[in-house]
């Protein structure tokens, strides 16, 4: 795949805090990429960064392979739709008003306006205020807004936020859909269950630094979950096994690789100990997002 965006050593600083500290970034064509981090790990500045808005202390950015500077950014950024923060639009105008500011700023064509609302399925509320939005929906002009000049990509920032289950659901849909179509969408958010249902490649941040990045099956590879091995005596198992956690069904250690599992069923099995069944238990994003925030070490 084509890549459209990719940074070498992007790094901020602000006074004495880095917040973003050599960062590669890669973001293949026609994905969602899923940006993902703990409050405070960098995501946002790096999306201003991404966008122009503000200016790195050190390294590169490449967007649609050409270097992103003072002097190609106004060739550059016309191709890219965002949505920092809240999502934008005056209450006091109805949403096709607002979306014909928008057109007359960016000297947009009607039906380019016309498109966004329909791709947003906002045609039918166009002529309400915006006041009278619901929050799902003002998210959804937010992004009308961002797609009205056709981009070839979308950078949003926590689009779901404070979104209900319903609007969550309006959102990751559409998403997905663009994607569908060719447009790449990169999409942070603390929501990890919804990067989970929508993303098809991750990028996770710490403190400034990714410390991951690539498909959900790659991340998964990284993180080994527990086991559980079942026994009718876990106290007995518990006993013998060191750092194990006694379970009702059993036992439960952390950190076995399939050969450590295999050594440890065939000490227990020497040692008389009954086993009924050894299996992995389930992880979510948030498990191993969890498992790799919490540490130090870069992947």
């Amino acid at each position: 795949m084509n890549t459209v965006i990719a940074t070498r050593g992007l790094t901020k600083q602000f006074k004495n805090h880095t917040a973003v500290d050599s960062l590669d970034l890669q973001v293949p064509q026609g994905v969602v990429y899923g940006f993902l981090g703990p409050n405070g790990s960098g995501k946002s500045t790096t999306m201003k960064m991404l966008l122009g808005l503000t200016q790195p202390t050190a390294g590169e950015i490449d967007l649609f392979g050409q270097r992103l500077t003072p002097t190609t950014r106004a060739e550059l950024l016309p191709s890219i739709g965002s949505m920092i923060e809240a999502p934008p639009g005056y209450g006091h105008l109805t949403g096709w008003e607002n979306m014909q500011i928008v057109r007359s700023m960016l000297e947009l064509a009607e039906p380019q306006i016309e498109r966004a609302f329909a791709t947003v399925r906002l045609t039918e509320h166009k002529h309400k205020l915006v006041r009278n939005y619901s929050l799902g929906m003002k998210q959804r002009l937010g992004i009308a807004m961002a797609l009205a000049r056709e981009p070839a990509m979308l950078v949003l920032d926590e689009p779901t936020n404070g979104l209900d289950p319903s609007g969550i659901e309006e959102i990751r849909s559409l998403l997905v859909d663009l994607a569908g179509e060719g447009i790449t969408v990169m999409v942070s958010s603390h929501l990890l269950d919804e990067i989970d249902k929508m993303a098809t490649v991750l990028g996770i941040l710490s403190s400034g630094k990714m410390i991951f990045q690539g498909t959900r099956d790659q991340l998964f590879q990284h993180s080994i979950p527990d086991v559980v091995i079942e026994t009718p005596d876990p106290e007995s198992a518990g006993r013998l096994v060191e750092g194990a956690t006694v379970v009702p069904e059993g036992i439960s250690l952390s950190g076995l690789d399939k050969d450590k599992t295999a050594g440890l069923v065939k000490y227990l099995v020497d040692a008389d100990v009954s086993i009924y069944q050894v299996r992995r238990v389930q992880q979510s994003l948030e498990d191993v997002f969890m498992d790799l925030t919490g540490r130090s070490g870069l992947l």
